[in-house]
C-alpha cells in the first residue's frame, strides 16, 4: 500500500475549505476538489471516503483551532467572567463556519460525537484550570461528591445546551454558577 502524503492531504483540505467558504458547504464535492488540486478523483478518495469525511476533518480543525485561540483570548480575572468570555467566543465560532459544518456532517454523526467528546474534555480541563486560578472561589465547596471535575462537566453540559439555543440567556446561567462557587 502506498504511503499517504500529509502535504497533499492538507492541500485537499485547504481547497475544500476555500470551496466551502466561497461557494457554500453544499458546493464541496470530490470532483471539484480533485480538479482544483490537479489530481485524479481516485486520489482524493485515497485520503477521504467522501464529502462527509472531508467536512468532518474541516470541523475538527475548526474546533482544535478555536480551543487554542480561546486560551489566549480569555482575559477576564474571575471564573464567572471567564465563563462568559468562553461562551461568547464559542458562540461566535459556531455562528461562523464551525456550526454550519457541524450541521452538515450527515453519516459522520457518530464519529463526530466521539471526537467532540474529546474536545469537550479539553474544555472541561480548561474550566478546572480557570476555577483553580480564581482565589475567590470558596475552597470548602469541594468534596468527594461535588468535585471540580464533576462541576466542570455540569458547566459543559449546560453551556453546550445554551450554545444550541437561538437566543441564549447566559446571564441566568452565570448567576447560578456564582451562587454555587462564591
Amino acid at each position: 500500500m502506498k504511503r499517504k502524503d500529509s502535504a497533499l492531504r492538507s492541500k485537499l483540505l485547504k481547497l475544500s475549505r476555500e470551496i466551502a467558504d466561497t461557494d457554500g458547504i453544499e458546493a464541496v464535492n470530490i470532483r471539484l476538489i480533485a480538479q482544483k488540486a490537479g489530481v485524479a478523483i481516485g486520489t482524493v478518495y485515497n485520503y477521504f471516503s467522501g464529502k462527509d469525511e472531508i467536512l468532518f476533518a474541516l470541523t475538527e480543525d475548526d474546533w482544535k483551532k478555536a480551543l487554542c485561540e480561546m486560551k489566549t483570548a480569555i482575559s477576564a480575572e474571575t471564573f464567572c467572567e471567564q465563563l462568559q468570555e468562553i461562551f461568547y467566543f464559542l458562540k461566535e465560532r459556531i455562528d461562523q463556519s464551525a456550526g454550519k459544518l457541524m450541521n452538515s456532517l450527515g453519516t459522520m454523526e457518530l464519529p463526530g460525537q466521539e471526537r467532540m467528546t474529546s474536545m469537550q474534555s479539553e474544555l472541561e480541563a480548561a474550566f478546572i484550570q480557570y476555577m483553580e486560578q480564581d482565589v475567590d472561589i470558596r475552597p470548602n465547596i469541594w468534596n468527594e461528591t461535588f468535585t471540580p471535575k464533576r462541576f466542570a462537566h455540569f458547566i459543559m453540559i449546560n453551556m453546550s445546551a445554551l450554545l444550541k439555543e437561538e437566543n441564549p440567556n447566559i446571564s441566568f446561567f452565570i448567576a447560578i454558577v456564582k451562587r454555587i462557587v462564591y
